[in-house]
């Protein structure tokens, strides 16, 4: 039988009132982030090597974090460089002409460095919502299968 009210068994307390998970690495803040640590701390070692080569885990999840913040760091290595060369496009000739150089390629260049920073959001928050979508479907599955297994008796 459904359990009516307050949170079910199969884990549904731990989803928010959107209906989403709270482990998002874009979640607001106090949200539950899950760790690579956080994702293998009750299994064993042997249950950790079956998980991953039979892809019953999903590892890419909790690793998106680091591919996101280091993608984010190159962007921002890229907005050095930006700046740099239009310093240097400015300082290179004496006169007005460098300067009227300088300064588009200096907005132009910033413009591109933002949208491949929203871009590059935006491809990171396009996996966590399939690996999220993937962790949500799994306990939906965990749920249906406890609520409809059949009992002792039945054939």
């Amino acid at each position: 039988m459904r359990e009516t009210g307050g949170a079910d068994s199969a884990g549904w307390s731990s989803f928010g009132a959107t209906g989403h998970a709270a482990s998002s690495p874009f979640a607001r803040p106090g949200a539950h982030c899950p760790s690579v640590a956080g994702a293998f701390r009750k299994a064993s070692p042997g249950e950790i090597l079956t998980d991953l080569l039979t892809f019953d885990r999903l590892l890419t999840g909790p690793v998106i974090h680091l591919i996101y913040w280091a993608g984010l760091a190159l962007i921002v290595l890229g907005g050095f460089a930006v700046v740099g060369g239009a310093v240097g496009l400015a300082l290179n000739e004496p006169g007005w002409l460098s300067w009227v150089l300088a300064i588009p390629t200096l907005v132009i260049g910033l413009l591109v460095l933002s949208i491949g920073a929203l871009l590059w959001r935006s491809f990171c928050e396009l996996y966590v919502a399939l690996f999220q979508i993937a962790a949500d479907l799994k306990v939906m599955r965990a749920y249906v299968e406890q609520d409809h297994a059949p009992a002792r008796g039945e054939p």
